[in-house]
């Protein structure tokens, strides 16, 4: 077997002992945050590949960059909707003595200036949501179109996965948030009580209201999902495809299933592992393998449990299940709430066993 070895600050490539087969993911290199990822790996039409994904310093090309300014102002935005959302401490206690007074004018109405602004917030998150699919559209377009292979397109294309794997990081640190904050539920529901209170009452029109009552039925479906915002993605995810039917479906299903392998090798492994120059870059490694995994379950027709699948569910589910359990709760609960297939039957008792379900 013919070896080369680079350099120790690089990696170790092995090739194949024929054209027939393909390298298999051997090495990365990380320095910092999100820094230079070195992935070998398997091309998925049978070309043997190597490619940098560069979580920090991906610049677009002159290609990528319209659609790049686009996203970026988008992604802007999601850094200040997941500090509102950290800092979203709800009205609880105001509606509590709302409701054991409710004869109180002046603590209903208390109630209601408390709940009004948090909900005007939540209407924030929710159009927030709609801004976030838009986004994913285009980069799904650029990055599955024919013109280039999945890996190809994830090796020239490198500003705009970027954008996709922090759009997808997003997106699973905004559900952790929200799953863990039953204020939001709550604020909402009081608020729809009242409103349709007020309305019997004829106290208010539609036009004075925060949120009007087909505004408030949207934000209702979106916020009683368990990972309304993963939840958003896979449904715009299932929508490209369809809306994209000249396109090979494999396009997509690839690109997802690349990601996913680059992200569980890079967690798997501890010599590569040990490099990381934060904790927080192994929590942006296991959000986008998640969302990765979720958008594949919905697009691909036998989803990703089957035992066909490009994606190692064992492996990844593995990954995640050598985390503390406290820090990967809510990426196991968007596996087991927000999949489409891992209660079929073609799904192995193994797989179910793994995530206890």
């Amino acid at each position: 077997m013919k070896r080369d070895l680079w350099h120790p600050s690089e990696c170790v490539y092995l090739r194949s002992l024929s054209d027939k087969f393909t390298p298999i993911f051997e090495g990365l290199r990380l320095d910092a945050m999100g820094n230079l990822i070195k992935v070998l790996t398997r091309d998925i039409d049978n070309n043997a590949g190597n490619f940098f994904l560069d979580f920090e310093n991906a610049q677009p090309t002159e290609a990528e960059r319209q659609l790049w300014e686009q996203v970026s102002k988008v992604l802007e935005e999601a850094m200040s909707i997941l500090q509102d959302l950290q800092s979203y401490s709800g009205a609880g206690e105001a509606i509590r003595q709302a409701i054991q007074q409710p004869n109180d004018e002046r603590v209903q109405e208390k109630a209601w200036n408390a709940v009004v602004p948090l909900v005007g917030k939540l209407k924030k998150f929710y159009e927030f949501s709609l801004k976030l699919e838009g986004s994913l559209h285009g980069l799904l377009g650029f990055l599955t179109s024919a013109r280039c292979s999945p890996t190809q397109h994830l090796e020239q294309e490198q500003a705009l996965a970027r954008q996709f794997a922090e759009i997808l990081h997003f997106t699973l640190r905004f559900d952790e948030l929200k799953m863990t904050n039953p204020a939001i539920q709550n604020d909402f529901s009081y608020y729809r009580r009242t409103l349709s209170r007020m309305r019997i009452n004829n106290l208010a029109t539609e036009e004075e209201n925060e949120v009007n009552n087909e505004l408030a039925n949207r934000m209702s479906l979106f916020y009683a999902n368990a990972t309304p915002m993963l939840k958003t993605l896979s449904d715009a995810t299932t929508k490209f495809v369809s809306d994209n039917s000249d396109l090979p479906i494999e396009n997509t299903t690839d690109c997802l299933s690349t990601m996913a392998s680059v992200c569980k090798v890079m967690l798997e492994t501890p010599e590569y592992r040990s490099r990381f120059a934060s904790d927080e870059t192994v929590l942006f490694c296991l959000r986008v393998m998640v969302g990765v995994i979720i958008l594949y379950d919905y697009v691909h027709p036998a989803g990703a449990f089957v035992k066909s699948s490009k994606i190692d569910m064992k492996g990844c589910i593995k990954v995640l299940r050598d985390e503390p359990p406290n820090r990967v709760e809510g990426l196991l609960n968007a596996l087991r709430y927000t999949t489409k297939h891992l209660n079929d039957d073609t799904t192995s008792k193994q797989i179910k066993n793994m995530l206890h379900v």
